[in-house]
């Protein structure tokens, strides 16, 4: 039988930062580990650059700096010719707008990603420069509901187009993290700790939250901590101050330890209403044993089984978060086998050696010309 030929490709993406670039850097050095050629475009002083190196990827320390740029289109055109990519796969905008461009009538197969659920209405203009331009050959979608947003879209054959793989994880990446002491937080002992951990943006459904806690019934021994920046603004400071339970919500601001909050927390709470894709805040917190209370939006609602590693709701709705509250708070004692579960979800469903091995699958379908890569039946 004739060996297998491994695609050549060129990645142009942003490692700066070590945790948030971590489960995509990861695939590539594992690539890299089974034989794949990988070169790397990225920014300067990239926390992953040395790892990459390591791994045997050559690293080019440099990144496209505006969506629109001749100069940088033509320095990945010159990256491309010489170096004979079979495969250019981008992660961003302005690797998007530049690689488009750069590969006008070059052999080489297009490749961008999407992991956010929203803004792909067929009649924004933009685009038609990006994942609807006809130059792209593929976009991996990081979750079924993202892929199921571009098909909503008409005119373009999108069987074609798509494929969902997601980005997995390593428990072991997780290992060493510790709890924090949340009594510096003015968490009472004994209390069940619900953490929701965001940054103010609407699609976040915070004020859904924080309006559950006036449907909670009295008397509940719950905390439920705020960590994020611009959650202590007025619009939720007065939903706060409105419940019963005003003396239990507690705004921490901004946090350099999410992990270990999530670890010192009993749930970790998403009450998103749209637009993500599958949230890493949620993995990061199922990582580490933490049981979710999440709302069932399209990017998430495969994340976890309902009832057996954490609990699913239906988003905007103010009484099913009281509810999911409740119900956790009531089975306060099952809540480390919960978070068990939650972790043992990610370990073997949502994993890095699945998500390289897919990659790896669909990038030696896409070079070969075959096209017979699709998303896998049970795929988040």
């Amino acid at each position: 039988m004739a060996e297998t030929k491994l695609p050549k490709i060129l990645v142009i993406s942003d490692y700066r930062p070590t945790v948030g670039a971590r489960p995509e850097a990861e695939i590539f050095i594992g690539l890299a580990k089974r034989g794949f050629k990988i070169d790397i475009f990225t920014y300067p002083g990239a926390d992953y650059t040395a790892r990459f190196r390591a791994a045997g990827i050559e690293v080019t320390e440099w990144h496209p700096d505006k969506k629109i740029d001749r100069a940088a289109s033509n320095r990945i055109r010159e990256k491309l010719v010489d170096g004979k990519h079979d495969i250019l796969q981008m992660f961003n905008s302005h690797a998007y707008y530049n690689g488009i461009r750069a590969a006008k009538a070059l052999p080489v197969k297009v490749v961008m990603y999407r992991g956010y659920q929203g803004n792909l209405e067929w009649y924004q203009p933009g685009l038609y420069l990006r994942y609807f331009h006809p130059r792209v050959n593929k976009i991996v979608c990081n979750s079924i509901g993202v892929e199921e947003e571009f098909r909503k879209n008409p005119f373009i054959n999108w069987d074609k187009k798509l494929v969902t793989i997601n980005k997995g994880h390593r428990l072991e990446w997780y290992a060493d993290v510790q709890p924090a002491d949340l009594s510096t937080f003015g968490v009472k002992p004994g209390s069940v700790v619900f953490t929701c951990i965001a940054n103010v943006r609407r699609m976040k459904g915070v004020k859904y939250l924080l309006q559950a806690l006036k449907l909670l019934p009295p008397g509940l021994d719950i905390t439920l901590l705020m960590v994020g920046n611009g959650l202590d603004n007025p619009e939720y400071r007065k939903l706060a101050n409105d419940s019963a339970y005003r003396d239990r919500i507690i705004f921490a601001g901004f946090q350099s330890n999410p992990l270990e909050i999530d670890k010192a927390s009993d749930v970790f709470v998403l009450a998103s209403i749209y637009g993500e894709s599958i949230t890493k805040a949620v993995i990061e917190a199922m990582a580490v044993g933490t049981a979710p209370l999440i709302t069932n939006i399209p990017g998430n609602k495969f994340l976890i089984e309902n009832g057996i590693s954490g609990m699913m709701i239906a988003p905007r709705n103010p009484q099913a978060l009281a509810d999911g509250i409740t119900s956790l708070y009531q089975r306060r004692c099952e809540l480390k086998a919960l978070g068990a579960a939650a972790q043992a979800r990610i370990g073997d469903d949502l994993n890095s050696e699945k998500t390289i091995k897919e990659y790896g699958d669909f990038y030696i379908d896409l070079a070969s010309g075959k096209d017979n890569y699709r998303t896998k039946p049970g795929v988040m």
